[in-house]
């Protein structure tokens, strides 16, 4: 018997909390404060974290869609204000910061909050490209069809920050998705 030794139990080590089960046991307050970290909607993490527990990520997931998708034009604006535009690692070349900190401007200037765009699925390499082209094909939609896009950029975004929230991981938060830099 592996824990025993000479007829003693040598107790295991207590099992470790998945980060589900820490979300649920949270503090409301401790777990509003993680869930704005995922979308700046108070009423978003308000009602995310009233409704716990959750029985599975994959519930939660779904009631952060729910949310996502009933956040009024208010609330939209108040997750987009906290939102940063995605931006380079310090090793890029001085050109493609010029042309990525131009097309943020070129976009906030038009629509009035950052450029949102979730990049999972892509390839690291791929992200400059990907965001260069989200801005130029999205500065010709009309301010409503953009903030329709922008919303659901953000939900994308909020889902990914809310799965890597309550990942389990053996050690301390590793740096989120919150705010990608390329």
């Amino acid at each position: 018997m592996p824990n025993q030794l000479r007829g003693t139990s040598v107790p295991a080590a207590p099992p470790r909390p998945d980060g589900l089960d820490r979300f649920n046991r949270a503090a409301a307050g401790a777990a509003e404060t993680a869930l704005l970290a995922c979308c700046a909607s108070r009423r978003w993490a308000l009602r995310l974290a009233a409704h716990r527990p959750y029985p599975d990520v994959e519930s939660l997931l779904a009631a952060a869609d729910e949310a996502s998708y009933d956040l009024s034009a208010a609330d939209l604006a108040e997750a987009l204000a906290d939102e940063l535009s995605p931006g380079l690692h310090e090793s890029a070349p001085q050109s493609a910061h010029t042309a990525l900190r131009a097309a943020h401007a070129a976009y906030e200037s038009s629509f009035g909050h950052a450029f949102v765009i979730c990049l999972d699925g892509f390839h690291p390499a791929e992200h400059l490209d990907q965001v260069l082209s989200g801005i130029r094909l999205r500065m010709n939609n009309d301010p409503d069809e953009e903030r329709s896009i922008a919303a659901d950029e953000l939900r994308r975004l909020a889902r990914a920050r809310l799965a890597h929230l309550v990942a389990s991981h053996p050690e301390p938060d590793a740096p989120s998705a919150a705010h990608r830099v390329l």
